[in-house]
């Protein structure tokens, strides 16, 4: 008995479940879908369902269905890593949009993953997958590779020893290619992801460091992948990097001249 009830899943698990079974993919459920995506029974979750919109952690739309609720969004803007980084860097994406009129992201790793905090983004930009709160694996993007250049050794061994996801058919999706790309990316100071999510775009990205020096982000700028010269955007991505770092308090940017304006282009 006693390891069954240690087995078990807890009150919080099983609320855990009903709202990880949104996604960008499912952003409305019925009950019934989101009893099916969670696992759980269909009574249990009309139970906890009407316990997270009465909190508002869900919102029922006129249809009957849920969507995830302003509650949650309120409590992710109090993350400090993020929120704090999103203020700071908002002036230097400013920059970098101005000048390029692309896609400019700010991602920070999580685990496996680069979690992006933020993104500008316009009319004029090329249609991109990822979005603000939206994941995607390190080995596969700008940002990503970046980020897993500069982790520990421990989590590029991870990263390194499990299967790589292909989503092109330019996706690194060998460990021994990887390895020496993250090379290239702490030896160089930045790196290009080149079709590696989708085939019309391309990404250039670069750390940032805060006042230790530790690199706690990156910043890219994703283009159009068959009209772009990635080499002619490393330097723009690359000071805006560096205007942030210095922001952030990083002493090696610091030592270096200050970061002139971007020219608009």
């Amino acid at each position: 008995m006693a390891d069954r009830d240690a087995a078990a899943p807890t009150v919080a698990s099983r609320l855990f479940r009903i709202l990880e079974a949104f996604s960008p993919e499912r952003p409305s459920l019925t009950l019934s879908a989101i009893s099916r995506h969670s696992g759980l029974a269909l009574t249990t979750t009309h139970r906890l369902v009407g316990e997270l919109a009465s909190w508002g952690a869900l919102e029922r739309a006129a249809d009957g269905s849920y969507r995830i609720g302003l509650r949650i969004y309120e409590l992710a803007g109090l993350t400090p890593r993020g929120t704090f980084l999103r203020e700071v860097a908002m002036p230097f994406l400013g920059d970098l949009y101005e000048a390029t009129r692309q896609n400019v992201q700010l991602g920070v790793r999580d685990g496996d993953e680069v979690v992006y905090v933020e993104r500008i983004s316009g009319r004029e930009a090329v249609p991109v997958v990822s979005r603000p709160g939206g994941r995607l694996p390190l080995h596969a993007t700008g940002v990503g590779l970046v980020l897993l250049a500069h982790a520990d050794p421990g989590r590029q061994e991870a990263v390194l020893s499990a299967p790589l996801k292909r989503f092109t058919e330019r996706t690194i999706a060998d460990a021994r290619q990887l390895r020496r790309t993250l090379a290239d990316v702490r030896r160089q100071g930045f790196a290009i992801s080149d079709r590696q999510i989708e085939l019309s775009t391309l990404s250039v990205a670069a750390p940032v460091h805060d006042d230790t020096d530790e690199v706690i982000a990156a910043l890219s700028i994703v283009v159009p992948a068959d009209r772009t010269d990635p080499m002619a955007l490393v330097p723009a991505v690359r000071a805006a990097a560096r205007g942030l770092s210095r922001a952030l308090g990083s002493p090696k940017a610091r030592a270096l001249p200050p970061t002139a304006h971007l020219e608009r282009s």
